[in-house]
């Protein structure tokens, strides 16, 4: 069996790959830390996979927040925009819901965006509670990594 002293780094990014850690996993296989042999379990493999998996997962999650947080500051933006109309322009302000404009007074249209932002934070407290558990899993695998193969792997998220 071949035996080296390189350290491996695996990077799981959002669009990882099965054959990446496969190819991590049969590195480790072949690599030795002070002489002694690490050997990859499937239990191991396993636990590199949901890692990659998890750290997927989170880029995702972290995509999605910065989308509602564009989505609740362009909902500020209109109610701050609504503020400042005239009487006669609030009696039908235009509304878009999908891809058509509907026509609403003030009252109603001011409804609509609270709605809307309930909506979007309630989504991303959410997706805030998902994270933390997913981080909360990924720091635990890591450990549990770290223990067995010691320097010969760096997981980085």
């Amino acid at each position: 069996m071949l035996t080296s002293h390189k350290k491996v780094t695996f990077i799981p990014t959002g669009n990882y790959s099965t054959a990446l850690v496969v190819l991590v996993a049969k590195r480790l296989l072949t690599m030795s830390s002070d002489k002694e042999e690490v050997q990859v379990t499937l239990e191991d493999q396993k636990k590199i996979n949901l890692f990659a998996k998890k750290n997927g997962n989170l880029n995702e999650i972290e995509t999605e927040l910065e989308e509602i947080k564009k989505a609740l500051q362009n909902i500020e933006d209109a109610g701050d925009d609504l503020m400042l109309l005239e009487d006669e322009d609030s009696e039908a302000i235009p509304y878009q819901l999908g891809e058509v404009f509907i026509q609403h007074n003030l009252e109603e249209t001011q409804g609509l965006l609270e709605k809307e932002k309930d909506k979007y934070e309630q989504r991303m407290k959410q997706l805030k509670e998902e994270a933390g558990e997913i981080e909360s899993m990924m720091k635990e695998l890591k450990v549990q990594l770290y223990a067995k193969f010691g320097d010969n792997i760096n997981l980085e998220a």
